[in-house]
């Protein structure tokens, strides 16, 4: 059985939507995926056994050009990708009117949530095969539920299995923790200050420090971080399979609500996630040595880009003043 699946973004996504790849697999003989996924993430799906071809989309570049040559070429270039291939089902697994689009560039059945589900409800209308599955729960289980649903096999009570592995099962010889702290939401940034202080706790018992770097703003805060701490490597812009293999030899991550954090959790590397505005019960890292702390205060989670919290604060975004770097490195204890 032949499925193109079609979810191009977000990192942590693209994630998420692994498990159910490994349910489809134990579930039916032979079946191969062909994944449709943004060209910067399209590292991610090739890592899993099930996947044949990964198809590189531009929709991002597309996007801020629709009329452009550049455009027009790259739907182009799709289209005559995908002419003369054939599939017993297209599955639209992002629910948004982009990503149902591109369903009608492969012949196939054309599936999807139904008009309730879908994050964007008209893309179902893209849909021949529709599917409702409750908006109310992990995207993992929301993903393993419309897979069973589209594929027609049971969906077993089982913990998720990501269907990737480290590119390494042994430790370095001076071990080191990996911080992650950069994110598109300044809502999701844990504050600075705390950071430093959690190096200090992590210098004082001999771990090396790999901060991750990024753009020049997240580079700049990591320098600011390691200043006064010795054994602190500040890490230039990675590539996804450069950072797998530095996340692969960690002894263990601390991380922000951000796409490596979801990839060093499914690694089953120590993760502890920490969550101020967003909710993990519905996008929380997951994985076998994966740990949660979700900020307690009133108006957490908000889903909202920017803190406005309007009180006094010691701290911003406000809410993560109930995480605190000593509440993070009791977590952590237990995996080091």
């Amino acid at each position: 059985m032949r499925v193109l699946l079609v979810k191009t973004s977000s990192m942590g996504d693209i994630i998420h939507t692994l498990p159910a790849l490994t349910d489809a697999t134990h579930a039916i003989k032979n079946i191969q995926f062909d994944w449709m996924v943004e060209e910067s993430f399209a590292s991610i799906p090739a890592w899993h056994p099930s996947v044949s071809k990964v198809i590189p989309v531009a929709l991002r570049r597309w996007r801020k050009n629709i009329f452009s040559k550049e455009t027009y070429q790259g739907l182009h270039a799709l289209r005559s990708l995908l002419k003369n291939e054939s599939y017993d089902l297209i599955l639209d697994a992002q629910g948004l009117v982009k990503s149902a689009f591109l369903t009608f560039f492969a012949k196939g059945k054309r599936a999807g949530l139904d008009f309730k589900s879908a994050r964007e409800s008209y893309a179902s209308f893209a849909y021949q095969e529709k599917y409702p599955v409750n908006f109310y729960q992990h995207a993992v289980i929301r993903m393993r539920n419309l897979f069973s649903l589209a594929l027609n096999y049971p969906l077993k009570n089982t913990l998720p299995q990501f269907g990737i592995t480290p590119t390494t099962t042994h430790r370095e010889k001076n071990p080191y923790l990996v911080f992650l702290h950069g994110t598109t939401w300044e809502s999701k940034q844990w504050p600075e200050a705390y950071w430093i202080q959690l190096a200090s706790l992590a210098q004082s018992a001999n771990f090396h420090i790999k901060i991750s770097g990024g753009n020049d703003e997240e580079v700049a805060r990591a320098k600011r971080i390691a200043r006064n701490i010795e054994n602190v490597e500040v890490l230039p812009y990675v590539k996804i399979p450069q950072m797998f293999t530095i996340l692969s030899g960690a002894q263990a991550v601390i991380t922000v609500d951000t796409g490596f954090g979801h990839l060093a959790a499914a690694l089953n590397i120590p993760t502890v996630s920490l969550y101020g505005s967003t909710n993990p019960i519905y996008t929380g890292a997951l994985g076998n040595h994966s740990h949660q702390l979700a900020a307690q205060f009133p108006c957490a989670p908000c889903i909202n880009r920017q803190c406005h919290f309007k009180g006094t604060r010691d701290v911003a975004p406000a809410c993560f003043e109930t995480i605190k770097p000593a509440l993070v490195w009791q977590t952590l204890q237990a995996y080091l």
